[in-house]
């Protein structure tokens, strides 16, 4: 493997990993805003039991997903300082504005509904979470901004030797964003909805003592799920219409997406057509409790496989028709250096990905009863309706 191929596995493996923390933060923090939204209006305590359970479940990935997104920002200046250089003025503004506008105020947010328990008042408690599902979707916005730049470099224009923005418009409406952006927050839905199924049908399976919380759980779950695969097919597809010239003539890309697409399909035709109609069902059918905890690892592997397609597309171009991937190198790399960073990102960003999984694991088996997400506060209530 020369140096490009390993600086290009490098940024491949350190993004993949991180992404599957954004996935399912993506999908989780709705599902926790809508939770926390009936529990305000009702008043009713297995609303609260299932805000508190699965907001800690996202709470932990959310916690261990902010170190492995450092490290993609170090991956510029590390390895690709030359994209820096050229496009830096156009490429760095979406990524300042998803750290100090987006990352900051969604970290504010959510500190204050961890801590705000029994402590703010319910409807402000309640803004919170809402506020960390906008900054959240906010910046994944800025994200698929910058990485739809690289796609198609609209509103920008090259002087002495650097790309210039000369019209921010056209790089929002960038037609690689605005059918992109809609494709990953669907996606996340479709995580966020069967990891609710997939745990949910793990704990059925054990016979849990709280059937009714995890069988509503489940029913939210595969209602999250049908939906987010049936606008993920439909985005995917629709980002045909903004493809450059020559992009799938790349037989990797072709064969990547071809992949992916099949598997899409096959789950879009089991969710919508096997799962929902037979929601009322599903919690009491233990047979098919280990397919669905099987499919839960399924949407993790569709994302990344998108961006698998995605990027492998537009090689060998960094900023298409602009900037080569080769180009866009820091100058004076070696082979042993980029080796070394990539062994220890990815054995960093590896542990951690097992960790946040064995977390999020251990607080299912454990079930919902007595939560540590809210415990020990001013005005915390038992749930004893967990045993409904």
């Amino acid at each position: 493997m020369d140096l490009l191929d390993l600086a290009r596995t490098q940024f491949a493996v350190t993004g993949g990993l991180h992404f599957l923390f954004v996935v399912l933060t993506l999908g989780m923090a709705p599902l926790v805003a809508l939770m926390h939204t009936r529990w305000a209006m009702t008043g009713r305590p297995h609303h609260e039991a299932m805000t508190r359970f699965w907001g800690q479940i996202y709470v932990i990935n959310y916690a261990l997903g902010i170190v492995t997104g450092l490290v993609m920002e170090f991956q510029f200046g590390l390895a690709w300082s030359g994209l820096s250089h050229y496009a830096g003025d156009v490429f760095g503004a979406p990524l300042a504005m998803e750290t100090l506008l987006a990352f900051f105020l969604e970290s504010t947010f959510l500190g204050l509904w961890i801590f705000g328990w029994g402590r703010l008042p319910r409807w402000l408690h309640l803004a919170c979470i809402w506020l960390v599902t906008l900054t959240a979707y906010a910046s994944a916005f800025f994200i698929m901004l910058a990485n739809s730049f690289l796609q198609n470099p609209a509103g920008s224009v090259a002087r002495d030797g650097r790309l210039e923005l000369v019209d921010f418009g056209a790089l929002l409406t960038n037609k690689a964003l605005v059918f992109s952006f809609p494709h990953v927050v669907a996606a996340g839905l479709f995580t966020g909805g069967m990891v609710l199924v997939g745990a949910s049908a793990y704990m059925l399976r054990r016979r849990t003592e709280q059937v009714e919380f995890f069988t509503r759980s489940m029913r939210l779950g595969v209602v999250t799920a049908a939906i987010g695969v049936t606008f993920t097919m439909g985005f995917g597809y629709a980002q045909f219409a903004g493809v450059q010239d020559g992009k799938w003539d790349n037989t990797g890309a072709a064969l990547a997406l071809a992949l992916m697409m099949e598997v899409g399909q096959l789950l879009g035709l089991v969710v919508l057509l096997v799962m929902l109609p037979l929601i009322r069902f599903l919690p009491r059918w233990r047979w098919a409790h280990p397919l669905l905890v099987a499919m839960t690892p399924l949407p993790f592997v569709l994302s990344i496989a998108g961006w698998v397609a995605r990027e492998v597309g537009r090689q060998p171009w960094m900023v298409w028709g602009k900037l080569t991937v080769a180009d866009a190198m820091t100058p004076g790399l070696t082979a042993g250096m980029v080796t070394a960073s990539l062994a220890g990102f990815a054995g960093v960003l590896g542990l951690l990905a097992v960790v946040d999984y064995v977390l999020i694991a251990r607080a299912i088996r454990r079930g919902p009863r007595e939560p540590d997400l809210g415990a020990g506060v001013p005005g915390e209530t038992r749930t004893p309706a967990l045993s409904l």
